[in-house]
């Protein structure tokens, strides 16, 4: 008798075991689960896209306003966000922003008449635009390789940036003398004036290359001299354009600088 009970205690676990797991609904397959505790993949992708342009966004107004640190390549996640922007809307009006504020101003200035106010304007980038060069090198991902580029520049098929034409347009006809300050080497001269003309800058006052003396000076030093030339020339640096802040900080500055956009790369 006390056999048969201590048989049927064990067989009593088991039943209450099984209807436990029936009510399971990790086990029982009819049973599907609480539709909150999952998430439809698109909307979590979205959510991870909408994260990403945010941060890219960040990023780009922090390179614009020099509030970050020398970088190298921009960031990897950024790369679609860079390539959308340079090839859309969002760079061609910025660029268009830029030149109409420079234009209002160098109209507002009165120029003294004796050939001696100055517009500088840097070159690649800010007359010449290199994104056909920076589609094929992932948008400023991969580190910048002078080599490539050089050939790149020695094409000279680089097409006029054209809010920066109709500036430099109307910057001569206002009577500007018109300085092209650029970190392009001497032997790159003759390529550079041929895609200059073929672009639509036929007129300047001085194209500023690179002196070998000048190889290995960071940018923001090579052109602080150049500036500081220029005034003890007598001259007046009544504006400058350029997409990089090492275009227009340091010594001997303009009275008005203007940073164009340049989401791809950093010269310091």
């Amino acid at each position: 008798m006390i056999g048969s009970r201590l048989l049927l205690f064990p067989l009593l676990l088991i039943s209450l075991a099984g209807l436990a797991l029936s009510q399971d609904p990790l086990v029982n397959s009819n049973v599907r689960p609480r539709p909150l505790i999952l998430q439809p993949a698109t909307e979590l992708q979205k959510l991870d896209n909408e994260e990403v342009e945010l941060r890219c966004t960040s990023w780009r107004v922090a390179v614009e306003a020099n509030n970050l640190g020398p970088w190298k390549t921009i960031p990897e996640e950024c790369v679609g966000y860079v390539r959308d922007y340079m090839n859309g809307k969002g760079y061609s009006s910025d660029l268009e922003t830029v030149s109409n504020e420079a234009g209002s101003y160098a109209r507002s200035v009165e120029l003294s008449g004796d050939g001696k106010d100055v517009w500088i304007f840097d070159i690649d980038d800010t007359l010449l635009s290199n994104v056909p060069y920076y589609r094929e090198h992932s948008y400023g991902l991969e580190i910048f390789d002078q080599v490539e580029f050089d050939k790149w520049v020695d094409k000279a098929m680089a097409p006029a940036i054209e809010a920066s034409l109709k500036l430099y347009e109307e910057v001569i006809g206002l009577g500007f003398k018109v300085f092209l300050l650029t970190g392009r080497g001497e032997k790159k001269r003759s390529v550079t004036e041929e895609n200059l003309v073929n672009a639509g800058f036929r007129v300047w006052d001085r194209l500023i290359l690179r002196a070998s003396e000048d190889h290995g000076k960071m940018a923001t030093a090579y052109k602080s001299e150049k500036r500081s030339e220029m005034v003890k020339e007598g001259y007046r640096i009544l504006g400058n354009s350029g997409d990089q802040w090492s275009d227009l900080l340091g010594s001997a500055m303009s009275f008005r600088s203007f940073k164009l956009p340049n989401p791809m790369y950093y010269i310091p």
